[in-house]
Order: structure tokens, then C-alpha cells, then sequence
């Protein structure tokens, strides 16, 4: 008899892409689905990213590269720090990964001990909780409400900090709420940081290009904390680069070099094209983005004017990202013919199967009443998934 391991079987599987299979068995069913539950723009890479690829292909760049990423790839990630973010990371203070989601697994890896608490505002992305408990270490969760835009407090950060607290991580613009905070907002969080040296703050910035308030804010750029800030990005999101697999981080240095060695007996370094593909992207103006960012805007305006036709749906404004996440709390309780709704979960499994549109429940990111709705869709199946959803919660009584 085969027995895996315990921390195997203690993982959840991650709830956005147990949700994508559910929604590729339907279609292959030959339902109709529209999958809002995937967070991936649907727009294609940008051409110019795309042929400096194929010139790297052409040039032969096809060999083994060092782990933390080519030396000039690692210049252009200290220069896109700096002109970007007010970031000072040296190039031996940057490793390169396949993917943002490696950067914060390894360095949890790096970092935790057993029994290490790290502290994560909830919502928090999917893959986070489970991440710590790979690691070792024990989620500390503050809980936080549409209200309120989703954002904790100082006070709430404060009172949260044990002798164990060795991590904070948190996204901004975030995923799943679109939550942003400015910059007074954390730098009223790093005043607690500051009086807490040993704790370590993995700023988690993916989303950094689609933020529609305001100029994105890196928490690492507060002085009294820069030294304790790890600061992780990637180009799935603003780049439209999810297939391609790059994300990078930059970090104290015994971090980094720990972050290196980790990566060194797991995947050595990232797709040798991808990294010359990188290159060309983080050096060029961030206006390249501008134009998605905007569709991003008028589909978040979009949403929010339909979902809001739907009396029991509780919305804000999210400021970033790509996701509404509605408090659906008044649809608990309420049933339809087979279907009982007695939780988010069953709320998202009814939206498919009623009306073939894929949403995620708010379980897998820490809040329980709510729903993620990615709108990295066109708009017109934006349109047509939001007047589907619609007519199937109007039966549920």
C-alpha cells in the first residue's frame, strides 16, 4: 500500500485551478462555461516581447544560465527597481524564478521554521496559507471586510504580533479583493514594523501595473523598514505573460543568497528564453502597459454596474487587479429545486452548473461569505456571464 506524506495530504488543492478542470470537464461535456475563475489576462503578449524571444532562440540561448538569472537580467531588474519603485536592490540581492508563486515558496522555505507564525490578512491569495504550512510555519490570519475595503489596521497588525511572528505577507494591489493600499496606509503599518525588527515583510507587487487610483506604492521604499522588506514581482499579470513563467524578487541578502541555494536543488534557474524575453519587457516604459490597464478599468466599471443590479450582492470599488469579490452572504440559507445553498462553496458550484459561469468561492481565500469574480475576460462574455448570473441567483429563495 502506497502512503504519501502528511504534508501532501494536509495541502488543499488550489481552489482556482480545481476550479478551471471542473469548468474544461463541463465544457468537454459540451456545456457551455464562461471560466470567470482564472486570474489571467486574456489579452496576448505584447509583439515586441515576442520577437525579442524568438531572436533568442535564433541567437542560441539555449543553455544552462546561472540560478539567480543572467548577470544582465539582473541589472535590468535593479534598474527596473529603481526607476519604478524607488527600490534599491543591489544585483546579488535579486533572484530570478519561474513564477512569482516559486519566489514566495522557496523564500517561505528560507525563512521559516516550525512553529514560525506569519501574519496574512485575509482575503489573501489561495496559494498563500497552504504555502506556509508546506514551510512549516502556522498562518496567522487578521480578518478583514468589504466595509472597510478589505484592509487591516495598525492596531490590528499589532495586536497580532507574537514572540513567533517571523513574516507579514500581503499583496497590493491584491488578489483577490483588488485592494490597494497607499502610501499612508503602510507606512502606518511599518511604523509597527519598525518597532519589530525581526520580522521579515514579503510584499507580494504582481499586480503593480493594474492599479487604477494611483501610482503603485513598494512598502520597501519606507526607510525605517527597507532592510526588513522583500519585495516579489513577476510579469504574469501586467505583462500578459502567464505561459511564460518569470518572477523575481528582491531581498536582504542572506535572503537571497538562501533563496539561490534553495532554488539551486529544485529547478535551477528559469527558461534561458524566457529570461531574454524578461529583458526586453522590465526595460521598457511601463506605458506599454497603459493600454491594458485601461480595458482593466472599463471592465471593472462594467461589472460593477450590472453586478450591482443584483439586489443581494454586496460590492465595493476594488483599485487594482482584476477581480470582483462580492459579499453574496444574503444568498445563504436560500435554495433551489436539488440545490441548497449552505455556503460560498455551494453558491459557485450552483453558478456553474445552473448558468455554465465559473466563479471561485471566497473559502479558498480566507473569507467565507464571498465570491471571486476575475473580469480578465472580454466584454462581451462579461456582459453575457453577468446577466446569466443574474437570472440564476434570481431562483434561489
Amino acid at each position: 500500500m502506497i502512503v504519501l506524506s502528511k504534508k501532501i495530504r494536509n495541502m488543499e488543492e488550489s481552489a482556482t485551478l480545481a476550479m478551471a478542470r471542473k469548468s474544461r470537464e463541463l465544457k468537454d461535456k459540451g456545456k457551455a462555461i464562461i471560466n470567470l475563475s482564472l486570474g489571467e489576462p486574456d489579452f496576448n503578449t505584447p509583439e515586441f516581447i515576442k520577437e525579442s524571444a524568438k531572436k533568442a532562440i535564433d541567437d542560441n540561448f539555449s543553455k544552462y544560465t546561472p540560478v539567480p538569472g543572467y548577470k544582465d537580467l539582473l541589472e535590468t531588474v535593479s534598474e527596473k527597481f529603481k526607476r519604478d519603485n524607488n527600490l534599491i536592490y543591489d544585483t546579488n540581492q535579486i533572484i530570478c524564478s519561474t513564477g512569482a508563486k516559486q519566489s514566495i515558496a522557496q523564500l517561505l522555505m528560507v525563512i521559516l521554521d516550525e512553529g514560525d507564525e506569519v501574519i496574512l490578512p485575509a482575503p489573501y491569495w489561495v496559494s498563500y496559507y497552504q504555502m506556509i504550512k508546506l514551510a512549516g510555519g502556522i498562518p496567522k490570519v487578521i480578518n478583514t471586510d468589504i466595509k472597510n475595503n478589505f484592509k487591516i489596521t495598525a492596531k490590528q497588525l499589532n495586536n497580532t504580533i507574537t514572540q513567533k511572528t517571523k513574516a507579514f505577507l500581503f499583496s497590493s494591489p491584491c488578489n483577490p479583493t483588488g485592494t490597494v493600499y497607499n502610501e499612508e496606509e503602510l507606512t502606518k503599518l511599518s511604523q509597527v514594523f519598525s518597532k519589530n525588527k525581526n520580522i521579515i515583510v514579503i510584499s507580494d507587487e504582481i499586480y503593480e501595473h493594474i492599479n487604477f487610483k494611483e501610482t503603485h506604492f513598494s512598502i520597501g521604499r519606507i526607510k525605517d523598514i527597507k532592510d526588513q522588506v522583500v519585495t516579489v514581482n513577476g510579469l504574469s499579470k501586467g505583462f500578459a505573460m502567464t505561459g511564460w513563467r518569470f518572477g523575481y524578487l528582491g531581498a536582504p541578502k542572506e535572503i537571497a543568497a538562501a533563496c539561490i541555494k534553495m532554488q539551486g536543488q529544485i529547478t535551477s534557474a528559469t527558461c534561458s528564453i524566457t529570461q531574454r524575453a524578461a529583458i526586453t519587457a522590465l526595460s521598457a516604459s511601463p506605458k506599454c502597459t497603459y493600454e491594458m490597464r485601461t480595458k482593466f478599468k472599463y471592465r471593472r466599471n462594467l461589472m460593477i454596474k450590472l453586478l450591482s443590479e443584483i439586489e443581494k450582492l454586496k460590492i465595493n470599488t476594488p483599485e487594482g487587479a482584476f477581480y470582483i469579490f462580492p459579499d453574496v452572504s444574503g444568498y445563504i440559507g436560500t435554495s433551489y429545486m436539488n440545490y441548497k445553498i449552505k455556503n460560498a462553496n455551494d453558491l459557485a458550484m450552483f453558478l456553474l452548473e445552473d448558468c455554465g459561469v465559473a466563479t471561485v468561492s471566497g473559502s479558498a481565500f480566507g473569507a467565507k461569505k464571498y465570491l471571486r469574480i476575475s473580469y480578465a475576460a472580454s466584454e462581451s462574455k462579461l456582459t453575457k456571464a453577468c446577466a446569466l448570473i443574474k437570472s440564476s441567483l434570481n431562483k434561489l429563495q
